[in-house]
C-alpha cells in the first residue's frame, strides 16, 4: 500500500538536473515560505486568483499540516548551491468520497522545465491508490501553462470554460 506521508520519486528535467517529488512535512516551512518568495507575483496569483504574498500563521499552518488522507501535498525539490530548495508544489483536498479538488504552483525559473507535470502524475497515482476517481481543478483562462499540463496529462479530461476560469477534471478511472 502506497504511504503518501513518505512518498518520494526522483524525476529528471529536460536539462539534465533532477527534482525530488516527495511529501510535504511540517520541518518544510522555511523552504515553503522561501519558494513563496521566489514565486513571481503573476504565478501566485494564477495559484491563489489573488495576490496573496503574505500568509497569516493559519495559512501556514494549513499547508503545512497535513493529513496525508484528506488533504495530500507534494512539493518538487532541487538542489541549489548544495541546499534542497523547494520550487514546486501540488496537493489535493477530497470533497467527496471519490473526488478531490487539486492545486500546483512552480516558481517561475522552474516553470516550462516538466515540474508541474510531474508534480501531476505523482499526485495522480496517490489519488488513485487511495480510491480517487476524479481529480478537478479550477484555471485561470490565461493560465495557458497549466492547461496544457492538464490536457497532455495522458488521463481523460473535461473541461468547462466560464467567465474567468475552466474548470477541469480528470478521470482517473
Amino acid at each position: 500500500m502506497l504511504n503518501p506521508a513518505e512518498y518520494s520519486a526522483i524525476e529528471p528535467l529536460p536539462d539534465g538536473r533532477r527534482v525530488e517529488i516527495r511529501a510535504l512535512r511540517p520541518d518544510d516551512r522555511s523552504a515553503f515560505l522561501a519558494a513563496v518568495d521566489r514565486a513571481g507575483a503573476g504565478s501566485l496569483y494564477r495559484r491563489f486568483f489573488s495576490a496573496k504574498r503574505d500568509f497569516t500563521p493559519q495559512d501556514v499552518a494549513y499547508f503545512l499540516e497535513i493529513d496525508f488522507v484528506s488533504h495530500v501535498a507534494l512539493v518538487a525539490v532541487v538542489e541549489e548551491t548544495g541546499r534542497e530548495a523547494i520550487v514546486g508544489a501540488g496537493r489535493y483536498i477530497v470533497t467527496q468520497a471519490n473526488r478531490a479538488e487539486m492545486a500546483f504552483v512552480v516558481i517561475d525559473e522552474y516553470q516550462g522545465q516538466g515540474v508541474g507535470t510531474a508534480l501531476m502524475h505523482h499526485l495522480a497515482a496517490i489519488a488513485r491508490a487511495a480510491g480517487i476517481e476524479q481529480l478537478f481543478a479550477e484555471v485561470l483562462l490565461e493560465n495557458i501553462a497549466m492547461l496544457k499540463v492538464f490536457e497532455r496529462s495522458g488521463y481523460r479530461i473535461t473541461r468547462k470554460r466560464d467567465l474567468s476560469a475552466v474548470h477541469v477534471t480528470i478521470d482517473l478511472g
